[in-house]
């Protein structure tokens, strides 16, 4: 079992998933870090408020943090707008890329009497013995 257990571990997918796991969690920090500590004051400076975590009201005794989801919005906008440019974009023009061989010429040809798949260099189709031009 322990055997199974560690080729389970070992496959390309498990392994790739944990990298691509533990490279997002670092970049949702640096994002979020972007988020919090330049845009959100640049923002705020252009806004006139001084800084979005502090925004809240109060509601029957309850606080609301607002300014938080603010943050939260903007990183999540800049997180996938940089997988978009970064990743997906880049990914799509690899794969257009990749796939813009012509086609291979054909080998075939159909006769014009009975539709018979024949050869393209036939002058006359093996199956209705029609002469093809």
């Amino acid at each position: 079992m322990l055997k199974e257990f560690k080729q389970f571990l070992l496959r390309g997918n498990v392994v790739d998933l944990a990298v691509g796991v533990v490279i997002g969690a670092a970049f949702g920090t640096v994002v979020s870090a972007l988020v919090s500590d330049l845009l959100t004051p640049f923002i705020a400076a252009i806004a006139k408020v001084p800084d979005f975590t502090q925004l809240t009201f109060t509601l029957n005794g309850s606080k609301f943090m607002y300014g938080h989801l603010i943050n939260a919005i903007i990183s999540f906008i800049l997180v996938a707008t940089a997988v978009f440019f970064f990743i997906v974009k880049p990914m799509n023009l690899l794969i257009a890329r990749s796939h813009t061989e012509a086609p291979a010429d054909p080998t075939t040809k159909k006769c014009s009497e009975c539709m018979s798949e024949i050869p393209i260099q036939a002058k006359r189709c093996k199956y209705c013995t029609q002469v093809i031009g």
